[in-house]
């Protein structure tokens, strides 16, 4: 029998953050940032595929020490209060491919507000520099690592739990299943293979025949 996934935390656990609480995030995060110099972002899940923002220069990237996990309650962009779904997070151990976005100098300030008004909505994740590998070179980018003392931090579910939420839940933008069918996508069009991500795609591209 599958196991049961741990429920979700209260509608009161996930309170947005005030307009102070992310302009102190984002000044914390640029704190050495110089005006006009370029600054690089990694994505490993949607920001992949929709980023939503300019940039001058895209790498295939991967990062020790992280692996993309779902692992990330979401009751209203992928999912309702009564029926969340689950978003990308890092989790740290083992390692990551992704892409790596550099953003002009002179787009700094605008491109990392808008990304921290869509990334750090309620406080989930721990903004931080990490260095990503590229094929030319290492670089210093900013990555969204989950915070696993934030109220919608879950450890993955189970593969046999992860089909049934994601299935079932859906959101302001749209399904569960089309955010980690997209990003599957997004990566095996990169280049880019994840075999856990990839099996998982599966399941659910079979569940989906099945019904």
């Amino acid at each position: 029998m599958p196991s049961i996934p741990p429920a979700p935390p209260s509608v009161s656990s996930f309170l947005r953050w005030t307009e102070q609480e992310r302009q102190d995030s984002l000044a914390a995060a640029l704190k050495d940032w110089h005006p006009g110099q370029d600054l690089w972002i990694f994505g490993y899940g949607s920001l992949i595929w929709r980023p939503e923002f300019e940039f001058v220069e895209q790498r295939a990237a991967s990062l020790e020490g992280y692996h993309r996990s779902l692992c990330l309650w979401s009751r209203i962009n992928r999912g309702t209060p009564e029926i969340p779904g689950l978003v990308f997070g890092l989790e740290q151990s083992g390692a990551c491919q992704g892409m790596v976005f550099k953003i002009a100098g002179e787009r700094v300030q605008q491109t990392f507000d808008a990304v921290w008004k869509r990334e750090m909505a309620t406080g989930a994740y721990l903004p931080s520099w990490l260095t990503c590998a590229t094929p030319i070179g290492n670089v210093l980018a900013m990555a969204f690592v989950i915070n696993r003392n934030g109220p919608a931090y879950v450890q993955e579910p189970p593969e046999e739990d992860l089909v049934n939420i994601i299935l079932k839940a859906h959101g302001t933008y749209g399904s569960c299943l089309d955010y980690v069918t997209q990003t599957a996508i997004a990566l095996k069009t990169a280049g880019i293979f994840d075999e856990r991500l990839a099996q998982l795609a599966k399941r659910l591209e079979q569940q989906q025949q099945q019904q």
